[in-house]
């Protein structure tokens, strides 16, 4: 599912709400029916004015189709020591302790799924056996989140009837009734698709009907990513130590946003220079290129910060759980705003970043591949359309003509 974070700020001496959301066909056109909202240029991004009513519309036009991230908001409002958090009746969930997480092997998985409204009693078993399957096959959380999620929309429009009676004929009509009415984005019709696919080939154990049922193409887009005057103001621009050492890390080495933040001390081989990235996606282990500047900033970063040394090596605000990836994100965002850089972009901008500089400077394709971590080739290939090695060689006809 999308994420869309709610921010405060001032707009033309008025407070609002700001809308912050990765470029999804799907989200701007139902953001851009929202009353009063505007675009801005100064903040890049959606706002409409702080109220109840406009808090609420935003809620309301987003339910299921995206994940709420209110934090930034809730602690704007709490600082100004206002009424504003009660009369918009936000809340922020209160920090639980580390083995919260830790689900107990007593509980059922029926009790997680119980928020999911909708859910007539013929379909309440779908989803834990769902989960549980994809738990006996070690899938990450955040597939499991995932796919959860995508089924329960099918579950909600099904009411009475039975899932598990579906035939590739009422599929194709489900999912034709997704890209038409719902207009869902091809990267999210996949992966509903694969939520579908898995749990009546994987659960159920029917035939692989989905072999007769198209995929909608993708579309070709380039990675976003900063050139390298962009990245020195991005970090410029970040003033806390801590948060500039994260920055700094996630281009540097080409990192995912989440393995930035749950990299450990011990992680850190300053005899090799190498820094050792655990279990990241797929499962997988690697290596990645410790720079010595990054290697000085560490040090700094330590003498301040002291970070515990079998622990996170950037730790919340409880320093033995992982720093806020979100969090993160937000930082970015704001020594963008802080540069005045308004090309689109996030962590992983960095991480594109990290490899089209790479390129350009010469580096070979394969070793590229191999810090970054990726399993096929072509994924790292597409950078190829954004280097400027080769295109920089090419002389314009327009340089050859006479014009004195």
């Amino acid at each position: 599912m999308n994420d869309v974070t709610l921010t405060a700020l001032v707009h033309r001496n008025h407070e609002c709400i700001g809308i912050h959301f990765s470029n999804i066909g799907e989200l701007n056109s139902v953001i851009k029916k929202l009353p009063h909202i505007k675009w801005s240029r100064t903040h890049t991004c959606w706002y409409v004015p702080l109220s109840k009513e406009n808090y609420t519309a935003i809620i309301t036009a987003l339910h299921g189709i995206a994940e709420i991230n209110n934090r930034a908001l809730y602690v704007h409002l709490s600082a100004k020591k206002k009424d504003l958090q009660y009369q918009l009746k936000i809340s922020v969930p209160k920090k639980k302790p580390a083995h919260a997480n830790i689900p107990s092997p007593f509980a059922t998985i029926e009790s997680r799924h119980e928020k999911i409204t909708g859910i007539q009693p013929v379909n309440e078993h779908v989803l834990p056996a769902l989960e549980q399957q994809l738990r006996l096959k070690a899938y990450s959380s955040s597939t499991i989140k995932t796919y959860t999620g995508e089924m329960s929309r099918l579950l909600q429009l099904l009411q009475h009837k039975a899932a598990d009676h579906l035939t590739a004929a009422d599929i194709k009509r489900y999912l034709l009734y997704c890209y038409q009415k719902l207009q869902l984005s091809e990267n999210t019709l996949h992966s509903r698709m694969n939520a579908l696919k898995f749990y009546y080939e994987q659960v159920l154990g029917n035939e692989k009907i989905f072999w007769e049922i198209p995929r909608p193409k993708k579309q070709i887009q380039n990675p976003h990513f900063f050139n390298q005057d962009e990245i020195t103001q991005i970090i410029k621009h970040t003033p806390n130590i801590k948060h500039k050492t994260m920055l700094m890390l996630a281009y540097s080495t080409g990192m995912r946003v989440s393995e930035v933040t749950r990299l450990k001390v011990w992680q850190i081989d300053s005899k090799r220079m190498q820094i050792i990235v655990q279990q990241a996606k797929g499962k997988k282990d690697r290596m990645t290129t410790l720079s010595p500047v990054l290697l000085v900033m560490l040090r700094e970063y330590c003498k301040v910060c002291k970070p515990k040394a079998d622990s996170y090596l950037f730790g919340g605000q409880n320093p033995d759980e992982p720093y806020s990836t979100r969090s993160l994100q937000l930082i970015l965002q704001g020594a963008k705003q802080r540069a005045g850089i308004v090309k689109p972009g996030s962590v992983h901008a960095l991480r594109h970043s990290f490899a089209t500089h790479l390129l350009d400077k010469g580096t070979d394709v394969t070793m590229i591949m191999k810090l970054l971590g990726h399993n096929d080739i072509k994924t790292t290939l597409r950078y190829l359309h954004v280097t400027n090695r080769d295109v920089l060689q090419i002389i314009s006809p327009l340089d050859s003509l006479d014009l004195d």
